[in-house]
């Protein structure tokens, strides 16, 4: 049993998912007053390559909603998204970080914009499908615990949300197992019960991040170096690497290094937004020496 002290009014997000949707069917079971919101978040009207399937996610949702006979309601978030999450991630990339729109996405839409919206609604709580706990402290407030499934634990997305909007959060399917959710869907005979799972950038569906930032971030070519400062190849923009990137960056790594199981290739270690220069090490390098000692970690 999930924590949910009392019958309550809960809006729930609707993602289009099968998550989501035993989240709705466990708290209509339970006899709480249930309605069901899609976040529209999202339209790429832009010409971005990748698959964002919105509108099947929307009747995938309103089935959902009508099999279990509660109000279905599409909740119109585009702009709040565009301002707090993709000016973020794409003003994170310009200035050299490596943002999480996941983790972001959690606090200031599904727990921030989103929630507003239902508090004003009159609702007490906002439930998702997420694979996490919450718990009633003993002084009254929340706390977020790691999901029952160790395969499917989502408690490190939900990291950044304050204890206002955790004491407003339900999420029913975090005490469940993967294969489990997948038997209640069945149980309750949901239309979305063998939906496959997606994967992709908060509310962009398949799009891949190359192809998002490309349409953003001009890719700016300089050169890779090690720590001796000795080019050993060229990006293609900085904003495409990440720090620990051990693949795709085009540099080989050394034979006697790759001899070693637990030390294969280099690892991205630093970056200068003013030179365009990534900076590279082998890991058996790294593992030996502090990074700070010779250069600045910029994330």
């Amino acid at each position: 049993m999930f924590d949910a002290p009392r019958m309550a009014k809960v809006l729930v997000g609707l993602s289009g998912g099968v998550d989501s949707a035993v989240a709705a069917a466990l708290l209509v079971e339970q006899g709480h007053e249930v309605a069901a919101g899609y976040m529209k978040n999202w339209i790429n009207d832009e010409g971005i390559p990748g698959d964002c399937p919105w509108e099947q996610d929307i009747e995938d949702a309103r089935a959902v909603a009508s099999s279990l006979g509660i109000e279905f309601r599409v909740i119109d978030l585009i702009d709040s998204y565009r301002d707090r999450i993709v000016e973020y991630l794409i003003e994170g990339y310009r200035s050299g970080i490596t943002p999480n729109p996941d983790v972001w996405c959690n606090r200031e839409m599904k727990f921030g914009v989103f929630l507003d919206y239902a508090l004003a609604q009159g609702f007490e709580h906002v439930a998702t499908g997420h694979y996490a706990r919450r718990r009633t402290l003993s002084d009254g407030s929340a706390a977020i615990l790691r999901g029952a499934d160790p395969n499917k634990d989502q408690s490190y997305f939900l990291s950044l949300m304050t204890r206002r909007q955790a004491a407003h959060a339900l999420f029913p399917t975090g005490e469940m197992l993967k294969p489990e959710v997948r038997e209640v869907a069945r149980r309750f005979n949901l239309p979305v019960a063998e939906k496959k799972d997606s994967q992709g950038i908060c509310f962009l569906g398949q799009v891949k991040m190359s192809d998002f930032l490309r349409h953003y971030v001009a890719d700016t070519p300089g050169e890779i170096v090690d720590l001796s400062g000795k080019v050993l190849g060229e990006h293609r923009g900085l904003h495409l690497y990440t720090l620990g990137q051990r693949k795709g960056h085009g540099v080989a790594s050394p034979r006697e290094i790759c001899r070693r199981a637990r030390e294969l290739g280099f690892d991205r270690v630093a970056r200068s937004i003013e030179r365009q220069v990534i900076e590279v090490a082998p890991l058996a390098f790294m593992r030996g020496r502090s990074l700070n000692d010779s250069f600045i970690i910029l994330d």
